[in-house]
């Protein structure tokens, strides 16, 4: 029987790096033409970087519709530690949402990221490398949406103020 969801070209892998879960992330930005949905714990040092900025700044800009939907179970160091996701947050707050997740979810361990609604990566825990890629893979993407859906409804907005004398 054939997955008649599944689009032709539906691939699954899994892998066991950080290096090439952040070069995967990287290389699912560009193709992605709508929304990137993400859940973690925090988000890491990577998404600081110059790079990963710019890609997700032009994904931005690329269209008015373009959504960047982000729920964590940690916020209180992004400031701090990742000024320019911070700054992304602040020029794009109508299309870059921040949500945090409330106590009782904090046991959710597993973070991940989707792609519009066909690409995904995720991680099987927090604490450990070890991951998959699903690349056209429609049934898998669409479950993580679901969890990332329910996770929105349950959260809370986050919002970084502007820096003062600016």
């Amino acid at each position: 029987m054939t997955n008649e969801s599944a689009l032709p070209n539906a691939q699954y892998r899994r892998f066991e790096s950080f290096r090439e879960y952040e070069a995967l992330f990287d290389s699912l930005i560009p193709r992605t033409q709508s929304v990137i949905r993400i859940f973690d714990r925090v988000l890491p040092a990577a998404w600081n970087t110059q790079i990963r900025t710019a890609q997700l700044r032009h994904f931005l800009r690329q269209s008015q519709a373009n959504r960047l939907l982000v729920i964590l179970h940690e916020t209180r160091t992004i400031e701090s530690d990742l000024p320019r996701i911070a700054e992304l947050n602040r020029d794009f707050g109508h299309a870059f949402k921040i949500r945090q997740t409330p106590r009782m979810a904090h046991h959710l361990y597993d973070p991940f990221a989707v792609f519009d609604a066909s690409h995904y990566l995720h991680r099987f825990h927090h604490a450990h490398m070890r991951a998959a890629l699903g690349t056209d893979e429609v049934d898998g993407a669409q479950q993580l949406i679901d969890r990332h859906l329910e996770l929105w409804e349950v959260s809370l907005p986050v919002s970084f103020g502007r820096p003062s004398g600016l």
